[in-house]
């Protein structure tokens, strides 16, 4: 998928929501545990009901791989009726790779080739050769960890050195690297003190936004900083919007959760016209 069909897909739901795929057994609901593929029933039904809302779909491949061969072959389906059902929808593989050039290539074709995601997130910390492989593959875009929701994002990413920290060279370097206009970055929606920052080095970039919802990012302030001409943001809820109900009526509650954050987005979009 090219950014330009992204960001017409924004346009079209006035929508720029990412719904995480991350399932847990022990978390969804019991009925479907008597399903022969439980994950990928649950995952149906939530794309199902809430692809009119969202432009994209990220699962992370660490709840599939909990599980093993069915795990994988659950993301599998998924991304396969995603791909033949929706595919306008943008899809992301959060995986987070990141290895020298000959293991990224082959992770890079796992997920653009056989499992045929639109992109896949990537760790830079082995720098250029473990993310340019990636990057080789048209149409397809690497999601750069550039500076994380986590707590511990503090231990390394907002180091400085040298008079800048650490997640600012990250930013600026991989601009050099070859096909860089095929990267996207993450940002956590938690730091939203740093997005204007951010905007100054990868001003016409999109961003990847976890962290609103559950981990407390708010909405209007990633915005507010985030925003650019082409919208530039994708902003990711996961437990907020799968986990909203565990009994029958969960798609229904889904839908609920996803349409509140589209109708924000919705009025933001609207504003800024």
């Amino acid at each position: 998928m090219t950014t330009q069909e992204l960001v017409a897909q924004i346009h079209k739901k006035q929508s720029f929501l990412c719904i995480g795929l991350d399932v847990d057994l022990a978390k969804i609901p019991k009925h479907l545990l008597e399903e022969e593929d439980p994950i990928f029933e649950f995952n149906k039904a939530i794309i199902d009901s809430t692809n009119h809302l969202a432009v994209a779909y990220k699962p992370n491949t660490a709840f599939y791989e909990a599980y093993g061969i069915k795990g994988w072959k659950s993301l599998e389906k998924t991304i396969k009726y995603l791909n033949t059902n929706y595919p306008e929808v943008f899809t992301i593989a959060d995986a987070k790779r990141g290895d020298i050039g000959n293991t990224s290539t082959m992770y890079a074709k796992a997920f653009f080739e056989d499992l045929a995601f639109d992109s896949v997130t990537i760790a830079p910390y082995m720098g250029k050769d473990s993310v340019e492989p990636f990057l080789a593959f048209d149409h397809k875009h690497t999601i750069l960890l550039a500076l994380t929701s986590n707590q511990g994002a503090f231990d390394f990413q907002t180091k400085d050195t040298e008079g800048k920290e650490l997640y600012k060279q990250v930013l600026e370097i991989s601009k050099s690297y070859k096909n860089s206009k095929n990267l996207m970055y993450v940002v956590g929606a938690t730091k939203t003190e740093y997005f204007s920052e951010i905007r100054k080095i990868v001003p016409d970039s999109f961003l990847l936004v976890p962290g609103v919802g559950a981990q407390g990012g708010n909405l209007q302030d990633v915005c507010k900083y985030g925003l650019n001409d082409q919208v530039g943001l994708l902003i990711n809820s996961s437990r907020g919007i799968i986990y909203a109900s565990n009994d029958k009526e969960y798609a229904k509650a889904a839908t609920d959760k996803a349409l509140e954050l589209q109708q924000q987005m919705k009025e933001i979009l609207e504003e800024r016209k």
